[in-house]
C-alpha cells in the first residue's frame, strides 16, 4: 500500500501517489501533468550531473531537470527512472477542474468506459478513510 499525501491547486483538493510525490514537489501538478503525458511510460537516464543534452532537460529546462534528477536520486533511484504514466490521478485531477469524462478520455487516449472506472474507483477508496 502507497501512501497518499494531499495536495491543494487552487480550491482542489486531490491526493498525490507516493510515486508522485518528487515529480509534484519539483514541478508542481500542471507541470507534472504535461511532463507525465509528454514522458510517461518511458525510461530515462538520471545523470548526477545533467548536461542538458537528454529530451528531459531540454523539455524541462537544464535547472529543472537537475532539481528533479536530484530529488529522484534521494528517492533510490539510482541510474535511470521509468516514468509513470499515472493516467488515473490526471483524471481524477481534471475531473476536479470540471473536465467531462469525454474530454478527459480524449485527453488521455482512453475510452470514457475506462475513465468512469478510474474516477468510480478513486471514489470508493476515498470513503474507506
Amino acid at each position: 500500500m502507497s501512501a497518499r499525501h494531499k495536495h491543494s491547486e487552487g480550491k482542489i483538493d486531490v491526493a498525490v501517489p507516493a510515486h508522485l510525490d518528487a515529480y509534484v514537489a519539483v514541478l508542481g501538478v500542471d507541470r507534472t501533468i504535461e511532463f507525465l503525458l509528454e514522458f510517461g511510460g518511458a525510461a530515462f537516464y538520471l545523470a548526477a550531473d545533467p548536461k542538458g543534452k537528454s529530451e528531459v532537460a531540454a523539455w524541462l529546462g537544464l535547472e529543472l531537470a537537475t532539481e528533479l534528477v536530484a530529488m529522484l536520486r534521494s528517492r533510490q533511484f539510482h541510474s535511470y527512472a521509468r516514468v509513470p504514466t499515472a493516467k488515473p490521478w490526471i483524471a481524477s485531477i481534471l475531473r476536479a477542474r470540471g473536465w467531462k469524462i469525454g474530454a478527459i478520455a480524449r485527453k488521455l487516449h482512453v475510452t470514457d468506459v475506462t475513465v468512469s472506472g478510474w474516477l468510480r474507483k478513486d471514489r470508493r477508496q476515498l470513503e474507506l478513510f
